[in-house]
């Protein structure tokens, strides 16, 4: 069964930092692609940040492009997703997700998903 667990989320003022860690069980890990997710109060989820198996290729949503940093250590099975200069705009329930196959930019197909954790900016 795969499992996904999120961790790190809090709170943290504006212009702050949040490092995110995603634990992954079940899964061959060193095979899927990984992704971050949001979902703030009435508003749709909203995809963040994706990388591809081996760590090499990353994309970003626009608006988090240079402010959010993800990466993934293979050995530990963990996925982490720096978030640098908060806003309040990023206030949301962060989830991480897994699929096999095609890694690219964008939500298409993610099939494994974690349970999230909250992240809240205050201004």
């Amino acid at each position: 069964q795969v499992q996904l667990v999120e961790s790190g989320g809090g709170s943290v003022q504006a212009g702050g930092s949040l490092t995110l860690s995603c634990a992954a069980s079940g899964l061959a890990y060193s095979a899927a692609c990984i992704g971050w997710f949001r979902q703030a109060p009435g508003k749709e989820r909203e995809w963040v940040a994706t990388i591809d198996s081996g760590g090499r290729r990353t994309y970003y949503a626009d608006s988090m492009t240079n402010r959010f940093t993800i990466s993934r250590d293979n050995a530990k099975r963990v996925l982490n997703l720096q978030m640098n200069s908060l806003e309040p705009e990023d206030t949301a329930m962060y989830y991480c997700a897994a699929k096999y196959g095609l890694c690219r930019e964008g939500p298409a197909d993610f099939r494994y998903w974690g349970q999230g954790t909250q992240v809240t900016v205050s201004s």
